[in-house]
């Protein structure tokens, strides 16, 4: 009984987003899900090796410059009508957890405790604009530093992706900004200037 009970609340509910996609209910507050479609590796080889596998590196919280966090895309496939796309979650802090995750996946030796390096960043741009496609354009300035808090580096970290699907759907949305995300990882990765820094502790 509870199974089926299940099932017909599930049925119900995606009847009901199907409708009000159908109605053309914008997309607000939706939540962010990770959903890459892509990975590091496959993005191509980064030399991990020698100190990058065993300084310490903790990362801040990062911060969201943008003047309104909320807004994470538009549809514009008609010019006269654009529909916003925003969302309930802390951006900020799904990027940074995000790009924490991969670059341990890497091989980097990213730690909990607030040791050796510290690496914060800014959300500069962070946007996914929908025409015949949908195309996602994200910008970090990455800062790092060493335990007594002096600079080592700071730079940009572009993160770019391209992603097909059926028109205004948050799970496209989600799809296009989990892969630029993934981009602007590797990207800083694959920056040799970023990767000196981190060995210099």
């Amino acid at each position: 009984m509870r199974l089926r009970n299940t099932a017909a609340c599930f049925a119900f509910l995606l009847s009901f987003t199907n409708f009000a996609h159908a109605r053309g209910d914008l997309l607000q507050g939706i939540p962010l899900q990770w959903t890459p479609n892509t990975t590091l590796a496959e993005m191509g080889a980064v030399d991990i090796s020698g100190a990058l596998l065993t300084m310490p590196i903790y990362f801040d919280a990062f911060t969201d410059q943008r003047q309104n966090p909320s807004l994470v895309g538009e549809n514009r496939e008609d010019a006269a009508k654009a529909k916003p796309v925003t969302t309930s979650t802390d951006v900020a802090k799904f990027v940074g957890e995000h790009v924490r995750a991969q670059l341990r996946t890497a091989g980097l030796n990213v730690t909990d405790a607030p040791t050796g390096i510290r690496i914060s960043a800014e959300i500069r741009q962070f946007f996914v604009t929908e025409t015949d496609d949908y195309r996602g354009e994200m910008s970090l300035l990455i800062h790092v530093r060493n335990g007594a808090g002096k600079e080592l580096w700071t730079g940009i970290a572009n993160g770019g992706a391209e992603n097909f699907g059926r028109s205004y759907r948050a799970d496209n949305y989600c799809e296009t900004i989990s892969n630029m995300i993934m981009r602007a990882t590797y990207n800083l990765l694959a920056n040799a200037s970023f990767r000196e820094a981190l060995q210099k502790g």
